[in-house]
């Protein structure tokens, strides 16, 4: 019997990538449908799938796979006294918000991100973090602060003398004296440190992330704190928490664009070009134009949250409204698919 002299698609999308997407999406045959190397058509995204409060030790969990991309979202608070935060400045309860971003200021909210060894063929045993993870991190850093995910007041821990136990007002002390009443006093905050890790990567892994972010955070709960004045320290109850009010629901969808000839500066206005949602690790190796929404249709209209867009001449104004209505379709499918708080 003759050694067959066929290889398997996946051999052919190893050896000659950008090739073999071209062949798939751009065939010979008009009635055959364009598709990608995955199987995809140019515009469907893999599904995701979410579930949460997986981690025992952390205070809100999440683990998002979407296609072979699987990340785990572990968000943990730690309590910081404003005594240890440099130049911090005094706030009582009841004062007008100043426009001070104390999220930001104080760092209330730490993103980190890893990439597991093995999750992606790039990433070796025992090497320095990779680029991908700091940008992956300062991506999600300002993103989070951008969209007002959480409201700051939740985090606060306050001192309180009406709330203090067993305490006594001194003889002659049963009427405050008007000018002179005991105001709440600001003692600590919430920090929230939000660590990811993938532990299979194959493409896209932002638009993961971030859905682990909001997942997680919208699981979290923090024990319910007051501070102590006899121990000058915060006190947590041992049964009773509290969940964070998340603001909306904002998802981020990612685009690449995969053009017929690398063209490089010299791009016609002829040049035919593809917009593949959601693409895997091998269409991100070859495109060099995407784009990332942002969206947010949680109150029924469409929100705008964020809008970057990396390389490229292709994408303008039109195809960008083509994108946003894809990310539209695309928030339908996470909002399915994210656990109800």
């Amino acid at each position: 019997m003759a050694a067959s002299l066929t290889f398997p698609r996946t051999t052919f999308a190893k050896l000659s990538p950008q090739p073999f997407l071209l062949a798939n999406l751009n065939p010979a045959d008009p009635s055959t449908p364009s598709t990608r190397t995955n199987g995809r058509a140019p515009h469907q995204s893999r599904v995701p799938r979410i579930s949460t409060s997986s981690l025992s030790h952390a205070h809100g969990s999440a683990v998002v796979r979407t296609g072979d991309t699987t990340v785990i979202c572990g968000v943990r608070g730690e309590i910081l006294p404003v005594t240890s935060i440099p130049q911090y400045r005094p706030k009582t309860a009841g004062e007008p918000a100043t426009g001070r971003g104390e999220l930001k200021d104080y760092d209330l909210l730490v993103p980190n991100i890893e990439l597991a060894t093995g999750c992606a063929p790039q990433l070796l045993p025992g090497g320095p973090p990779s680029t991908l993870a700091q940008t992956l991190s300062t991506r999600v850093y300002e993103l989070v602060h951008s969209c007002g995910l959480v409201d700051v007041e939740e985090l606060k821990i306050w001192y309180r003398p009406q709330d203090a136990e067993g305490d006594e007002k001194m003889q002659g002390q049963d009427e405050e004296v008007e000018g002179m009443e005991s105001q709440p006093e600001l003692k600590a905050y919430w920090t929230l440190y939000i660590d990811l890790l993938f532990v299979s990567l194959d493409g896209n892994p932002f638009d993961a992330a971030w859905a682990a972010v909001v997942a997680a955070l919208r699981d979290t709960k923090l024990p319910v704190a007051k501070w102590d004045v006899d121990r000058d320290m915060a006190i947590c109850s041992r049964n009773a928490t509290m969940g964070l009010s998340i603001a909306g629901l904002p998802i981020a969808c990612s685009a690449a664009v995969f053009l017929e000839k690398d063209q490089g500066l010299h791009l016609s206005a002829e040049g035919k070009h593809w917009v593949l949602l959601d693409p895997d690790r091998l269409e991100d190796g070859i495109c060099q134009e995407s784009v990332t929404v942002v969206v947010d249709r949680s109150s029924g209209e469409t929100r705008v949250r964020s809008l970057e867009k990396q390389g490229g001449t292709v994408v303008g104004l039109e195809l960008m409204k083509e994108i946003v209505a894809m990310a539209e379709q695309r928030w339908e499918e996470f909002k399915k698919a994210m656990p109800t708080k």
